[in-house]
């Protein structure tokens, strides 16, 4: 993508970070419902040509948008695809490329929030490499000859049980909706936004008060040094922890608070 595209793209990345941030979102729905945007833009060329046409307002686009998809997808869904619409976009396929991407990505936080972001990139890396030396597997896969329900189930017959679930949806999903790409360019794909995605550690910080700027600046310094990368920090303030901060990274808790303090002191006071 290029020019207003990279943009609109970069707007809607943004949107979803925020969006998926928030662990009660259902990610994994997230993914199937954003796939399932993706095919519709692909089967109606003149929806996607109207939902890109710059030269109607973005609010209008937004409101058809919904009215298209509420009730057929979530509202997390229906949000996200109607801020985008509303952004400019240089080409019409380019809205349904990103749609995409964000579906995939969202299989990736469900599989960061289990903590096997790191098993599926590893595993969509070591498949495209089997796939690059085995002409067999790559023409059963990407053959035109074979249906997309039999290339399905040879992806789960390959990876069902040996594989991450996230990995063999991402998969199937590639397998049955190419989209133009070859197999090996497609995995290539997923293997860069897994690590893209790994790369993004999310801290979930409750604290008894806001924290001002500077605590924030201090915290996220401590954590990036401590994990070695950038640490996005999504606050939380919860009056019941007394004091202190509580930072949960995936399944790790750093627990500071007093409350967490005062149950150890009771519990060594009881043993």
């Amino acid at each position: 993508m290029n020019g207003a595209s990279r943009e609109a793209l970069a707007a809607a990345r943004e949107r979803f970070d925020a969006l998926t941030d928030n662990t009660s979102v259902d990610a994994t729905k997230l993914a199937d419902e954003l796939a399932a945007v993706t095919a519709l833009l692909d089967r109606e060329v003149s929806l996607r040509r109207v939902l890109t046409d710059p030269a109607q307002p973005g609010e209008a686009k937004a409101e058809l948008a919904g009215r298209l998809l509420g009730g057929q997808v979530g509202g997390e869904t229906v949000d996200l695809v109607s801020g985008m619409v509303r952004s400019r976009w240089s080409r019409p396929r380019d809205l349904a490329d990103a749609v995409e991407e964000l579906a995939a990505a969202a299989d990736l936080v469900a599989a960061q929030r289990a903590g096997t972001l790191d098993d599926v990139e590893d595993e969509l890396f070591r498949f495209g490499r089997i796939v690059s030396s085995s002409p067999e597997l790559r023409g059963a896969l990407s053959g035109r000859n074979a249906s997309a329900t039999a290339k399905a189930d040879l992806v789960r017959r390959l990876l069902g049980g040996r594989a991450d679930r996230v990995t063999e949806r991402l998969v199937v999903r590639l397998v049955t909706h190419p989209r133009g790409r070859s197999l090996e360019a497609g995995l290539d794909e997923l293997t860069k936004l897994a690590a893209a995605r790994r790369d993004r550690t999310v801290a979930v910080v409750t604290s008894a008060v806001p924290l001002s700027d500077q605590q924030k600046q201090r915290l996220g310094a401590a954590l990036a040094q401590l994990y070695g990368r950038q640490v996005h920090l999504n606050l939380d303030v919860d009056p019941e922890v007394l004091g202190g901060i509580a930072v949960r990274i995936g399944d790790e808790v750093i627990n500071g608070t007093i409350a967490d303090r005062l149950d150890e002191a009771a519990r060594r006071m009881a043993g």
